[in-house]
């Protein structure tokens, strides 16, 4: 198995985060480094689920309702969307 290559660099978080964070990596066994590169990792992986799906967006080329359904209150429409499905 190859080597992982790591680069050493700082970093500012404020106090309160660095001594819940020592804190936990203590009370798991782990170091500060290995607790820190995990939630990068989540928080990395996170982000490229949610940046891999773009909805398109929905449009229509026509003109508009039908004439049957011009000046149509919205209950009639759904009563016709939802018609012959279930109940």
């Amino acid at each position: 198995m190859g080597q992982v290559e790591a680069m050493k660099t700082t970093i500012e978080i404020s106090d309160r985060l660095l001594m819940k964070a020592k804190r936990l990596a203590n009370k798991r066994g782990v170091t500060l480094r290995s607790l820190t590169e995990e939630g990068l990792r989540k928080v990395v992986e996170e982000s490229s689920k949610n940046s891999k799906y773009q909805a398109k967006p929905v449009t229509y080329k026509g003109n508009g309702l039908s004439t049957e359904f011009r000046g149509a209150t919205w209950d009639r429409i759904r009563q016709a969307a939802y018609e012959n499905h279930g109940a």
